[in-house]
């Protein structure tokens, strides 16, 4: 047996100090702690989210102000004093595609008339994907770009198409989640007569 191995017979060798899994404890409990809290508070978050009820009928439209695909800007405010239809869209999605023709010919009875189509395209790549889509439909109301999609999360938009009809005063009087057919629009017929 060597010195050093004789020196240390009998003697247990500590492999770490004391202080050195002190420490280790503490930051595993601090890093316990920091997750519970991250947890605790994304989970009011959502909680939060959650408890928010949707949009609905009787509720004061969101204000919002966007690009239009020309290159203007409008916002829903602007608009006070007629009827407007804000229809979130997208050009992949089949059913957007099915009723911009039939929202077109609509257009085109009431465009003389206190009324007016805000199409809000959530098209990630804005103007690239829509203008394409607007000149093979030959669309004339006004598209508003909204890559960021910060109207749909406004309007609590979770499907397409959603549509909100509001009334002279900038209140949703009817919610509508799918395609519009005919009587929304003698809704709206309704609604710029009084």
């Amino acid at each position: 047996m060597s010195e050093e191995q004789d020196k240390n017979a009998g003697h247990a060798v500590p492999v770490e100090p004391e202080e050195a899994w002190q420490a280790r404890d503490i930051i595993i409990a601090l890093i316990a702690f920091a997750v519970i809290i991250a947890v605790a508070v994304g989970g009011f978050f959502i909680y939060q989210a959650e408890k928010t009820p949707p949009l609905m009928e009787g509720d004061m439209a969101p204000d919002f102000t966007l690009q239009t695909l020309d290159g203007g800007q409008i916002s829903l405010s602007d608009l006070r004093g007629k009827v407007v239809l804000v229809n979130i869209w997208a050009t992949w999605c089949n059913p957007c595609r099915e009723e911009m023709p039939y929202m077109e010919r609509q257009y085109q009875n009431l465009k003389d008339q206190p009324f007016e189509i805000l199409a809000v395209s959530q098209d990630r790549l804005g103007e690239t994907e829509v203008e394409p889509f607007v000149k093979e439909y030959g669309l004339t109301f006004p598209i508003l770009l909204d890559p960021d999609k910060n109207v749909g999360g406004l309007f609590q938009s979770s499907k397409f198409p959603e549509s909100f009809i509001i009334d002279k005063d900038g209140v949703i009087v009817e919610r509508v989640v799918g395609q519009l057919g005919p009587s929304n629009f003698q809704l709206i017929q309704h609604l710029v007569d009084n």
